[in-house]
């Protein structure tokens, strides 16, 4: 798969979210409209399997995550980005969304959980900051970040 198709794949969760409050209760908009077990949701989840093993995705590595931004925010992806991690029994540097942060859960091994979710969403909202953790074995985590917005410097 390209990263074109990718980026129109993960355009039907965006879409279906503009304009929408990026919130907790977010994450229960997204479950019922493309929940864990459903096609788009094993669809994007084959895609990242897929482009990792093409090599254009999770391209950088530091300090046991890999990583990368798959798209810049755009009008295609209502104004959000997308980045890909691979992530096993780690701890992430500590971020802020400015903005909010939509997780998408995809557990390589299937107790894994990110920032103590199983398989499935979970959204930050705005000006939330954490360090991503992922515990019980490995997984793929596709963030989507509200007009590619992330803050690594450290708190003031």
């Amino acid at each position: 798969m390209s990263k074109t198709a990718f980026k129109a794949l993960v355009a039907q969760v965006t879409s279906s979210i503009a304009g929408l409050p990026v919130d907790e209760t977010l994450a229960g908009v997204l479950g019922a409209r493309f929940p864990a077990d459903g096609a788009v949701f094993k669809s994007i989840e084959a895609a990242c399997h897929a482009g990792i093993a093409e090599g254009w995705m999770c391209e950088n590595e530091h300090g046991g995550i890999r990583y990368g931004r798959v798209a810049e925010a755009d009008g295609q992806l209502s104004d959000f980005s997308i980045d890909v991690v691979h992530m096993k029994d780690v701890v992430g540097p500590r971020h802020r969304h400015p903005l909010g942060e939509i997780d998408m859960i995809m557990p390589i091994d299937p107790d894994a959980k990110f920032d103590g979710a199983p398989r499935g969403w979970l959204v930050y909202g705005p000006d939330s900051a954490h360090r991503p953790t992922l515990t019980e074995g490995a997984a793929l985590v596709l963030y989507l970040l509200p007009g590619g917005q992330i803050d690594f410097s450290r708190p003031k």
